[in-house]
Formats: C-alpha cells, structure tokens, sequence
C-alpha cells in the first residue's frame, strides 16, 4: 500500500494564528488542505494571502457559510481522498498544537497505516482548569461506549486518519457537523475494529487565543451524541465484546486491540498507568466521607470493568495461574479462567484501597501482625540501618504507612513512581508523610548507592522490591527458576546491597482473614560480590529469592500483582520463547 499523507487544517475566524500555523506545517513538505468554515472577511483575506504565498503547496477550500468544526473536516478529508492521498493529518488552526510533532504522526502510521494516530494532549499551566477537568467527563463517557480505554483522548484535534477507513465511515453514516464530530467519529470508527495508537503530544493555550466552543450549545450537542452512542453501544455489546478475542482492522498482530502505549511484554514500565487521576480521588473521597465498606463496594464494578477491557492483564493472570497450578497442583489453587482472573484484579484494587485507607489513617495497629516479630524487633534494636526486599506481594505500602504514622521505624520507600504517577499523587494527597520517605530513582547502581548510604548510617530501611527491573536497567538482569520456569530477576537489589554492605531481610504483607500478616525474614547479614565469581553470587541470590517469593505465591495466589509476562526477557521475548 502507497503512503501518501496529507495535512488538513479547518479553521473559522482564525486570522490571527494561522500564519504562524501554516508556517510551522509547511517546513514537512506535505500537502496543505486549509477549509475556510465561512470565516469573515479579514479572515478570507489573511488566507488568500496565505494560499498565493504557498502557491505550490497550499490548497484553499471555502465553505459558502460556517457549517461547524466537523463540516469543515469532513469537507477536508473527502477533497483529499478525492485527490488521491491516503491519509490525512488533522489539526487546528488556532496554533495550540506542537507541529515538530507530525514526524512522530507520519512514522506512526506508516508504521500501521490502518491505525487511526491521536494525539494525547501534555498541558502545561497554561490550560484553563475548567476546560482540563471538563475533558474527564467525555473521555469517562467515550471509554464506556467502547467499552475501552483504548482512546485516551477523544478531544484532541491533533489526529492522523486513514482516508479510505474515515470517508467511508463519513459517506455511510451521518455524523455531527460541530464540536461534537470529533468525538463521534472516533467511537463509530472503533465499533468498525478500526485501530488506535496514542501519542503524547505538548498543547498550549496562548492567552490571547480565540476559542469558539460554545459552553452551553457544544456542551448540549455533545451530550445529545453521548446520549446516541451509549444507546448504540448497548444494542451493539454483544458484537463488542466479541470484539475483545478479534483483531482489530489495521492493527499489527502484537497489538490488536492495545493502544500505542501498549508495551512489548517486557517493557513493564511501559505499560500505561490506568485509571484517571478524577476516579482515584473519588474513591478516596468516597472513603473518607463514606466510609471504607460502603466504598469498596464500587471496587466491584470498576474491576469488572477493568477485566473486559484489559485483555493484556488477563492474559498474563491466566499465564501465572497456569504456571502456578503446574507446580502446585492441589486443591487450593486457583485455576486459570475468567473467574480467577476477576479475583486477582479484585485482589490488586484491594490492596490499593487499603494503601489509601492506610495513608487516610483509616487501618490501625491492630490490623497489622507480625507472624513472628523477633528479626524486626532485634533489628530495631540495634539502630543499624537495613536493605529490606519485599515484591509486588500483598500490600508493602501499607506497612510503611503504619510506621510512618507510628514513628514505630524509619522506613524509605525505594520506587520506580514514574509507572504510578496518579495513583502516588492521590496517596500523597491523603498525607503529607507520603512523599517525605519516598525515593524515586531509575535504576541501581554506584550513584543509588551513593543517595542511600546517608540513609542506612542513619539506621533507616530502605524497602525495594526484587521482582521487577528498574526503566534503565532491562539488561541488567539475571536467570533463576520461578514457577517452574526460568524467568529474568533485576541484579540490582544484590548490586546494591554489595555497595551498602549492610544486612538484608525479606519482607512480605498478606492479607489474610483476619487483617495484614507481615514476615519479617533475614535474608544476608551481608551480600558478597567477588569480581571473579560476580554472576555466579548474583544468580546464586536471585535464586533465593526467587523460592521465597514463590513459596509466598503460593500462600497468597491471587496477591502476586505482576500483570505482564514476567517471564519474557528483551532475549527471549513473550512467554519466554526464542
């Protein structure tokens, strides 16, 4: 298939901007499509210039009188199709968008050209808050009539389109002609299977800038199109669903039915944060308005949710399951299947609820036992300072929450945030303390070492986890046995705790019937790392800890929360298979 893109630029009373717009554009070389939505006559004027300057490039289109942002666009895309181009790069007139970015556009769909490219829009302080939070409430909407999250922002109109897939959408069905037309078109093309991909891209609102959203008639109109898409959506649920299990048209084989952000298995810290920021501090609000019983009860819902649309998620509980069942075959535990997969979200939402609840001040002492408290309490004793591995097993931040708010130990979180941005920024909401003992960092090395030494000689735990790789660290990994597979386990924890030459412990929280049970086991009273024998020592480790974290997997099944390959490796690929 030829590829042979387009720009198209709707623009109404825009005299202003579009100069600089065109200008910024025109430096790609592509084809310009400028529809003139019955602007007035200082407008006309400004483009006739424009179309004379960039005679070679430009083509004016003009609308007998202003018919609405989604006339002009479709009247965009049709001429273009019509001309021969295959795909069309829509974006506004009024210059809010970051043109460097269409390179990125153009490589995404030569990439896939069936694939529908969006823009996901990066704010900076100039965004009107009204409009920033107003945006939720059609993306909450958008996401139920897909019944996915896989358009991240249906607003945008920074967008690359398929001309054959969007003017045959366009010619068959009749869309909005206003504000509402960007939204619409994009929920309709997804119930076609068609494919989308996201790409993070800067916007900014000059504060002389003209808008002609109308507040009360657009938001009128976009309600009316809400109205019909929910309803379309439920006669269509059945074929949608379906639709989960199907590739979807235009997409690359391993990644149907994912978004752009949707990473390659082994890239862990790739995989898009879900949930917005607008859902978690309801729930936290919920929480502490209504109490933590009655808001768990929506826990419910949102993880039914969250479990028709997380194809990904599902397949990777399904592949632990099966792994799990195969090397602990009894009774206890859980098989693989739909039924499992709900329990293990339900498990994760939980357990992130508890963390709110904990920072809330909302989970006492007593919810918490030691199984055995001789290490920790002999440890605290000692006022030595410590490197404590837990995993991403049951609930470790709880605990630190507790000891926070007990002075009971000094305890720093050691993170990769950057994968949970919003979920950290609604805990630290709940208490000041939360940011105070946290430390983010990329990977672990000679400069980790350095930042945490201070730390430790102040007879502080440092808390990491040692079954995922830090973002810059995927090759710095190292083979044991997990689950009856070889898997990849970060050298990190080892490499630093060689650095800090100070003792190790394992540390795990489960939930249990009767609240959280944390164990609290020596691990090294200190890690050797001779040069010689260097990848012997740090598999001979990672093996330990490897049995140990299986040995609690199987405690607690549905509390392992790795919902990735985590048996994939950059060198094996998926599931492990060269």
């Amino acid at each position: 298939m030829k590829f042979a893109p387009c720009i198209v630029i709707p623009i109404y009373n825009h005299k202003d901007a579009i100069g600089t717009t065109v200008a910024h554009l025109a430096v790609h070389g592509l084809p310009i499509f400028v529809v003139d939505d019955g602007s007035d006559e200082p407008t006309q004027q400004v483009l006739a210039a424009l179309a004379l300057q960039y005679a070679q490039q430009m083509t004016l289109l003009r609308l007998p009188e202003n018919g609405g942002k989604g006339a002009a666009v479709m009247a965009g895309l049709r001429a273009a199709r019509a001309t021969g181009y295959t795909h069309a790069l829509q974006i506004d007139a009024d210059g809010q968008h970051d043109a460097s970015d269409v390179p990125r556009f153009l490589d995404a769909a030569r990439a896939e050209p069936g694939a529908v490219i969006l823009g996901r829009p990066v704010y900076d302080d100039s965004v009107p808050k009204a409009r920033l939070y107003g945006r939720y409430l059609t993306h909450v909407w958008v996401w139920i009539e897909t019944l996915s999250l896989t358009i991240r922002d249906s607003m945008c109109g920074f967008r690359l389109y398929p001309l054959a897939l969007a003017c045959e959408l366009i010619d068959r069905v009749r869309l909005p002609t206003r504000m509402d037309f960007d939204i619409e078109i994009l929920v309709r093309l997804y119930w076609r299977r068609v494919a989308f991909r996201s790409i993070p891209t800067r916007v900014t609102y000059a504060a002389d800038g003209v808008s002609h959203f109308d507040v009360l008639w657009d938001n009128v109109r976009i309600s009316r199109s809400h109205t019909r898409l929910v309803f379309g959506m439920l006669w269509r649920l059945p074929m949608l669903l379906a639709h989960k299990l199907m590739p979807r048209r235009g997409a690359r084989a391993d990644t149907a039915d994912e978004s752009a952000d949707e990473p390659r298995p082994e890239a862990w810290w790739r995989i898009a944060e879900r949930g917005s920021h607008l859902g978690m501090s309801l729930l936290a609000l919920s929480c502490k308005l209504l109490g933590r019983r009655f808001t768990a009860l929506w826990l419910h819902p949102v993880v039914a949710y969250f479990l028709l649309t997380g194809r990904a998620a599902r397949v990777a509980s399904d592949d632990y399951f099966t792994r799990l069942s195969a090397v602990a075959p009894s009774a206890d535990t859980p098989r693989p299947g739909w039924l499992s997969a709900y329990r293990h979200m339900l498990a994760f939402a939980q357990s992130g609820f508890d963390k709110l609840a904990a920072w809330s001040g909302r989970v006492n002492d007593t919810d918490v036992t030691f199984d055995d408290p001789s290490a920790f309490e002999a440890l605290i004793a000692s006022g030595k300072g410590a490197l404590v591995i837990g995993a991403h097993l049951g609930n470790l931040e709880m605990v630190r929450a507790l000891a926070v708010r007990g002075d009971h130990a000094k305890v720093t979180a050691v993170v990769y945030t950057e994968h949970a941005r919003r979920f950290n920024q609604v805990l630290a909401s709940s208490n000041r303390d939360f940011a105070r003992h946290l430390l983010e960092v990329g990977d672990f090395g000679p400069e980790t070492a350095v930042l945490m030494q201070q730390r430790i000689d102040a007879g502080e735990l440092l808390v990491i986890v040692g079954d995922r790789v830090p973002v810059r660290e995927a090759g710095r990994t190292t083979d044991a046995q997990f689950l009856g597979a070889s898997a990849p386990f970060a050298q990190g924890p080892y490499v630093l705790a060689h650095a800090l030459g100070c003792p190790v412990y394992l540390f795990f929280c489960l939930k249990e019937r009767d609240g959280y049970r944390m164990y609290f086991e020596p691990f090294a009273e200190r890690i050797e790392l001779p040069r010689r024998e260097r990848a012997q020592h740090l598999a001979a480790w990672a093996q330990r800890y490897a049995l140990r974290l299986e040995h609690y997997c199987r405690k607690a099944p549905y509390q392992w929360f790795n919902f990735f390959d985590f048996w994939a490796s950059p060198k094996r690929g998926a599931n492990g298979r060269t």
